[in-house]
């Protein structure tokens, strides 16, 4: 702004020039500030627009000097001491004010909702809490009952249980927010979960009516109850295998390993490996020949490795491999088809030809039984070519895989 130089003694004198380019000169007192606009006319000039630029005293060769500069016709300047504290007064308002920003502040609004609603709300919300219901319920009616024993049992509840026990969880994290504050890669965790689910609850709605509903001498009652238990069970399946189909990777979707076709086939490949250990452990099976050892050895060395490979995505540790990953799954990928497939061959030879001491037909001891050893074998040696033919598929994607990004 700039101050007028005027004495409280001597008021200076104005002059309204005729012309409209009329020159105005004030001798500035030497006592007060240089004029703090740089080349604007003071608000306190009558008739002149704010807008109009004048020469600064910075410009000036000699700033001693008078300050000169033009206003238009009509212009007039009075340098009273009233004026003087008009203009000291503001000069001092146009100085900031920090407090001022404190006291207008917009009004804060509250927000009712705690968490995200989206994540019970959504399609996926909605499947998860579906999933949770039916295994709580599943699990609930054959504990009502006491309805389950020995291992077979045990499995099918643990299953329900262990399934309902980590949706809550899922749902709770997805809910309070917590994904980035969780030690597992999110990305990964849930899909993994959701097939491994998946493939839980089908294994227990399998056993559960083959062990305690099938050919047991039970109440109407009863039965009712277990039927209705293996319907929630199945109704969980459906539940998981929908929840992977909504979350698995769409064609050009940045995600996580787990959530595509490779990694979904890593979790069946370890959870067909893990159901033929239970066959082949009860009772022991691969002892005699020792050709059969070599099938148990092919089994754990894969299922360890597809179980590492699982651990490295979900903890997000594929880094510290001592190779790309991609081609650190090619290669272990190759080499579990070439085990498997020398288990193929050799697990029904031994266990079915009678040249190698086997049992090609079932024998009358299996009549009375559900699932005798002859049976186990069979099982055995299907699960083998399934996991063959997926690790062979598993195969094909990451070739692929390796070429795509090649």
């Amino acid at each position: 702004m700039l101050i007028a130089p005027c004495r409280q003694q001597q008021r200076p004198q104005t002059e309204l020039l005729p012309t409209p380019s009329a020159l105005l000169s004030v001798r500035p007192g030497p006592t007060l500030p240089s004029p703090p606009f740089a080349g604007r006319l003071p608000p306190f000039f009558s008739g002149v627009s704010h807008h109009t630029q004048l020469p600064s005293r910075l410009d000036q060769p000699n700033p001693g000097a008078p300050l000169v500069f033009s206003v238009p016709r009509g212009a007039s300047f009075v340098g009273s001491p009233r004026h003087a504290r008009r203009l000291r007064r503001c000069r001092l308002s146009a100085r900031p004010k920090p407090w001022k920003y404190h006291l207008c502040t917009m009004p804060v609004t509250r927000s009712k909702s705690v968490g995200n609603t989206n994540a019970l709300t959504s399609p996926l919300g909605i499947v998860r809490l579906l999933e949770a219901l039916f295994t709580c319920v599943a699990f609930s009616l054959v504990a009502n009952r006491e309805a389950w024993s020995h291992r077979n049992g045990d499995w099918c509840m643990f299953s329900w249980c262990v399934c309902f026990a980590i949706t809550i969880v899922i749902l709770v994290v997805e809910f309070a927010g917590f994904q980035h504050r969780m030690p597992v890669s999110w990305k990964n965790f849930p899909i993994t979960f959701a097939m491994y689910a998946t493939l839980m609850c089908l294994s227990a709605s399998i056993i559960y009516p083959v062990f305690f509903i099938l050919n047991q001498n039970i109440s109407r009652e009863e039965r009712g109850y277990r039927i209705s238990a293996t319907v929630f069970s199945c109704l969980a399946c459906l539940s998981y295998l929908t929840e992977v189909s909504i979350t698995k990777a769409k064609p050009g979707e940045v995600t996580g390993y787990m959530a595509t076709v490779p990694g979904l086939l890593k979790v069946v490949e370890t959870f067909t490996a893990c159901i033929i250990f239970v066959f082949v452990s009860d009772p022991p099976t691969y002892d005699h020949p020792d050709a059969l050892k070599w099938c148990m050895a092919v089994y754990c060395i894969c299922f360890i490795l597809s179980l590492v490979v699982i651990i490295l995505c979900i903890g997000e540790c594929t880094g510290w491999l001592p190779c790309p990953f991609n081609k650190f799954l090619s290669g272990y990928t190759l080499l579990a088809v070439l085990m498997y497939a020398t288990a193929t061959i050799i697990w029904p030879l031994y266990k079915f030809d009678r040249k190698h001491q086997g049992q090609p037909s079932r024998s009358a001891v299996c009549r009375g039984s559900n699932f005798c050893v002859w049976d186990k074998n069979v099982a055995v040696a299907v699960l083998t070519a399934i996991n063959l033919l997926m690790y062979l598929a598993d195969l094909v994607y990451s070739a692929r895989l390796i070429f795509i990004q090649g």
